[in-house]
């Protein structure tokens, strides 16, 4: 039998989830699991000219449908790994002309969190990644990344992106 790069993502992600539910031979260790799925609401933000497009720049959700399932948790309660799902729909403000983009960012992620501060997102569909100038695999902007990918955080949030299929699009080109 064959299977896709996609299938086998999909299947990992599973994988993982399935081995990380309360009572599995994996959830050992010190870890602890929790098994309820919470609301994981995006907070509005706003960025000055130059941090991510060349404008000052607000993002809002105007749906937010985002819930989070904690399926480990290091000894002290902080997580391990988490499941984020739902829809978000996020408005894209130019603050300097008023012109505005509405980002479909309704991706579904496996976040693994390390003790140093980095994190790895493994994520099926899009998700609105904002980058610093030199701070990652993508140039500055705030892009929408859709397909089947990792995304590795350093503690300072710099972004490695290893795309397994997918495309990528800078949202600060539709509100310029």
């Amino acid at each position: 039998m064959r299977f896709s790069g996609m299938s086998i993502a999909v299947a990992s992600v599973v994988a993982a989830v399935v081995a990380a539910l309360p009572g599995s031979a994996s959830a050992s260790g010190g870890e602890r699991t929790s098994g309820a799925w919470v609301p994981a609401p995006q907070e509005a933000f706003e960025m000055p000219a130059g941090a991510r497009c060349e404008f000052a720049v607000r993002v809002e959700p105007i749906v937010d449908e985002v819930r989070k399932l904690t399926l480990a948790t290091y000894p002290d309660g902080s997580p391990k790994r988490e499941l984020f799902t739902g829809a978000l729909v996020d408005r894209v403000t130019n603050l300097e002309t008023g012109a505005t983009s509405t980002a479909d960012a309704s991706g579904t992620s496996l976040v693994v969190y390390g003790t140093d501060g980095s994190m790895t997102w493994y994520v099926t569909g899009p998700v609105l990644l904002g980058f610093r100038e030199d701070a990652g695999t993508l140039p500055k902007g705030l892009w929408i990344v859709d397909g089947q990918f990792r995304v590795e955080f350093t503690p300072s949030f710099d972004k490695t992106i290893t795309m397994l299929h997918g495309t990528t699009h800078n949202v600060c080109t539709d509100v310029d």
